[in-house]
């Protein structure tokens, strides 16, 4: 049997700040939540190739090539085939305000540009997750409805269209000449306020070009190194297209259940804030001279929690929800991985680290000159007060462990970030605080990881206190001022991590997938720790190796920049859900870290200088 799913990677982003959608290279939208990240798909055959539902527009017996209009996630598809050409436009309507009055719209856009061509529609729309088949409506000239449960979808659209409602989807084939245009406008309403008059077709191309000014104007800020500018500036747009503008959340990625094992079942719902992607996120971000973001997550921060260190969670959804109950869907998955899971019982994991992913951030909008309120410092006291009282207990670490909870190194090492920054604050007169205690245990935190937490014979840091085992979590301690990067103990540790955790081409694994996370079955090689190691690489002075690296962790993304959580370096496929932010971030900031040192070290080895 033929397997129909195609790579991860032959998809495309498209992104408003509330919602997402994946449109395939060949002009499929085969995964889209309208109106919210975590709403049940629309369209979701990635998942479920004969019950997901899709919305092809394709044009027949022709080759496409894409891209994205320059700081934009406007999609554009050049069409080429033996009589014609054409191009295709596809993007979330954007507009100013749209923040708190969003349009909830997709548009669609096909125009013929030379000869003729013939293009091909099909919308088959399947709500919450292909569990329900619509019931479509024909509402008038050109409009059209979709309607089940709580959800519904409004077109217009000026293709002549037929209703198929045995097969329950909308279809059509058109022959256009040059000059011609068809336009598709999907929005997305509940269905109790089903409008389909709320647009008119006449609007479409007003609205696609109000998008890309849109996008345009907010990616002019963008700051960008001298080398890789245009895959920063990407990333950047896909780090602003996972921001939830409403709420200034920030989620892990745009999807569902995509497999770190192409048949396993490591597949997690990722369409969450978590805080510790989210505040690196913003470090990114800042870097690329979109501070701005920051002021929106610093509040959802302080409304997700209620201002307690006592009820702070790893994860919250984009709007603040707490619970978030993992439940398994009845899907075959993406090439036969399952479960395919919604929601995330991590969100119930204790994980230390989020104390000083908290307070590192904090300190940083402090040292911006973005004074922290009375309200924001006794939020913070009480995170730091709790890391205080933890520094002893285990946790499931960053990587969300569903073995039993173990003393990992790097969230000690985050603990006393938390406490780390919580002095340096007070300090500074954020305000007042048991600073005597935090100092000191400050200090024990340190002893502890210097005497178990590095491994006698090697003289390397170890994932877990006594352990033997690394971990490419460990390559964040000089990041947050831990340890010198350039370290004698730094230097093994960095030494260890390549040789017990790389794949073919230097890309990095986590860890070893030995049984004590708690899973069957093992995983790719994850690309934020591939760029983890070409930053400090290139900080301890191996610039050369850092480049080349760099350059590997950048070959695996896709033809437009576009990057998943991991990367199988044998068959070179993406793998893990996706576009990831983790992998955007750490793009960004390697892109950064290695512009610095090519002026520091001259582009030379620190070994060859």
């Amino acid at each position: 049997m033929v397997d129909p799913y195609p790579p991860i990677a032959d998809y495309a982003l498209l992104a408003d700040c509330h919602s997402t959608a994946l449109v395939h290279r060949a002009g499929s939208i085969d995964w889209a939540c309208l109106r919210r990240f975590d709403a049940g798909s629309a369209f979701g055959r990635l998942l479920d190739w004969e019950r997901g539902g899709h919305f092809a527009l394709t044009i027949r017996d022709a080759v496409a090539r894409r891209s994205y209009i320059d700081g934009t996630l406007v999609l554009e598809t050049r069409w080429e085939g033996p009589h014609g050409a054409a191009v295709v436009h596809d993007a979330f309507a954007m507009h100013a305000g749209g923040r708190h009055a969003p349009r909830h719209q997709l548009l669609r856009v096909v125009e013929c540009t030379e000869g003729q061509v013939d293009v091909d529609v099909v919308i088959a729309p399947r709500f919450d997750y292909g569990d329900l088949r619509p019931w479509l409506r024909t509402m008038g000239p050109g409009a059209y409805a979709a309607i089940g449960g709580d959800d519904a979808l409004a077109l217009v659209t000026d293709a002549p269209l037929s209703v198929d409602r045995g097969c329950c989807l909308l279809h059509g084939g058109t022959r256009l000449t040059a000059g011609a245009r068809l336009r598709f406008s999907l929005l997305s309403q509940p269905s109790h306020e089903l409008n389909p008059s709320a647009t008119r077709v006449g609007e479409v191309d007003s609205r696609l070009g109000e998008t890309i000014r849109w996008w345009q104007r907010w990616s002019q800020d963008t700051r960008t190194p001298q080398r890789h500018a245009d895959l920063v500036r990407r990333s950047a747009a896909v780090l602003k297209g996972l921001t939830c503008a409403p709420t200034g959340a920030i989620v892990a990625a745009a999807t569902t259940s995509l497999p770190e094992q192409v048949g396993g079942e490591r597949n997690w719902d990722y369409r969450f804030c978590w805080i510790r992607d989210a505040t690196m996120t913003l470090q990114a971000l800042d870097q690329a001279g979109h501070r701005e973001v920051a002021s929106g997550f610093r509040q959802f921060l302080m409304r997700a929690t209620a201002g307690h260190a006592d009820d702070i969670q790893i994860m919250y959804g984009a709007y603040g929800q707490r619970r978030l109950p993992e439940q398994e869907l009845d899907l075959t998955g993406y090439r036969g991985s399952r479960p395919v899971r919604i929601g995330n019982r991590a969100a119930t994991q204790r994980q230390l680290d989020v104390f000083g992913h908290i307070l590192d951030a904090a300190h940083a909008w402090d040292a911006d000159g973005s004074r922290l309120d009375p309200e924001e410092w006794r939020f913070l006291r009480s995170v730091v007060d709790a890391a205080a009282g933890a520094w002893q207990d285990p946790d499931r670490g960053m990587w969300e462990m569903r073995g039993p909870p173990m003393h990992f190194v790097h969230s000690k090492v985050m603990l006393w970030v938390a406490l780390d920054r919580g002095v340096r604050l007070a300090e500074q007169g954020a305000g007042d605080g048991d600073v005597e205690r935090w100092r000191a245990t400050r200090e024990r935190l340190r002893d502890v990881v210097e005497r178990r937490g590095v491994a006698p014979d090697g003289g390397y840091f170890t994932q877990t206190l006594d352990g033997t085992a690394v971990d490419a979590a460990l390559l964040r301690l000089p990041m947050v001022g831990f340890v010198d990067v350039r370290d004698p103990r730094m230097l093994a540790t960095t030494a260890m991590i390549r040789e017990r955790l790389a794949q073919p081409g230097g890309f990095i694994r986590r860890y070893q997938t030995d049984g004590r996370d708690g899973l069957p079955g093992s995983e790719g090689a994850f690309l934020l720790c591939s760029f983890w190691l070409a930053e400090v690489l290139a900080l301890q002075g191996e610039v050369e190796e850092a480049e080349r690296l760099f350059a590997h962790a950048v070959d695996a993304g896709n033809d437009l920049g576009l990057f998943a959580e991991e990367y199988d370096a044998a068959t070179g496929e993406l793998l893990g859900n996706y576009p990831q932010a983790f992998t955007h971030l750490g793009l960004i900031q390697a892109a950064f870290t290695l512009d610095s040192a090519r002026t520091q070290f001259g582009g030379r080895s620190r070994s060859s200088a």
